[in-house]
């Protein structure tokens, strides 16, 4: 689990930095407001990426990652529903840009998720036990 936690915050961490490193938040945000109808287009995607990146780090600590995995998988989800569902299923060789990446990342997240909430039930079990 250590692992999965620690790709996991790899990839979403690399993911939303490459916004700066290329320079992309003004396409991102372009296409919030004029293809998703998201006003503040700009303001949405620094949200998101704060969050990538402050979620990614709590991952890495192993702090929060119930609450971590499931917020960033309410951003993969939307993310799968406003894009990635409309160039098909495959991200590359077959097609471009697809969900199986997205859908591959979701399962990560809620695996993550339900494996925090499981060892946060034993630690309240362990600690009221006699």
């Amino acid at each position: 689990m250590r692992l999965l936690r620690y790709v996991t915050a790899l990839l979403f961490m690399a993911h939303a930095s490459m916004r700066f490193v290329y320079g992309s938040i003004p396409q991102f945000a372009w296409a919030m407001e004029h293809v998703h109808g998201f006003s503040h287009g700009e303001r949405w995607v620094l949200a998101i990426t704060a969050y990538e990146l402050g979620a990614g780090t709590l991952l890495l600590l192993n702090r929060g990652v119930r609450w971590a995995a499931s917020g960033l998988a309410v951003i993969v989800s939307v993310g799968i529903y406003l894009i990635h569902r409309h160039l098909g299923w495959f991200v590359g060789e077959h097609g471009t840009g697809g969900s199986e990446y997205s859908v591959a990342l979701l399962a990560m997240l809620l695996v993550l998720a339900a494996w925090d909430a499981e060892q946060s039930r034993q630690r309240r079990s362990t600690a009221s036990s006699p």
